[in-house]
C-alpha cells in the first residue's frame, strides 16, 4: 500500500508550511489585479496564507502582498481575506473540515 503525500505549501505571513488544505491562495493575474483564490485554480502567480485571522491581520499591517506581488492593494482586499479566513477558520472548528 502506497502512502500519500500531502501537498505543503509556505504560509507567506510565518513562513511555516501547511498542508494545502489549511492555507487560502491569493493570486495576481497578468492584469496586476490580486483576488483570493479558494480552488486553488486560477491563472497567476499565487501566495498562500494560513487559515488564522492573527495572521491575516499581519499580512495587512505589514504590506505582505504588495511586497510579494508589487502592486498597490487596497484596504477592501485585506478586509474581504481577514473576513475569508475568520470564516474559514470558523468552518474548520465547527466541522473539522474546510
Amino acid at each position: 500500500m502506497k502512502t500519500r503525500k500531502i501537498p505543503l505549501r509556505k504560509d507567506i505571513v510565518t513562513g511555516n508550511m501547511f498542508p494545502k488544505k489549511d492555507l487560502v491562495r491569493v493570486v495576481r493575474n497578468k492584469e496586476g489585479e490580486v483576488s483570493l483564490d479558494p480552488t486553488g485554480k486560477k491563472n497567476g502567480r499565487g501566495a498562500y496564507i494560513s487559515l488564522d485571522v492573527k495572521v491575516a491581520q499581519q499580512a495587512q499591517d505589514e504590506h505582505v502582498f504588495e511586497k510579494a506581488f508589487g502592486v498597490a492593494i487596497p484596504a477592501s482586499f485585506y478586509q474581504e481575506l481577514i473576513e475569508y479566513v475568520d470564516h474559514q477558520q470558523a468552518r474548520q472548528e465547527l466541522f473539522g473540515e474546510r
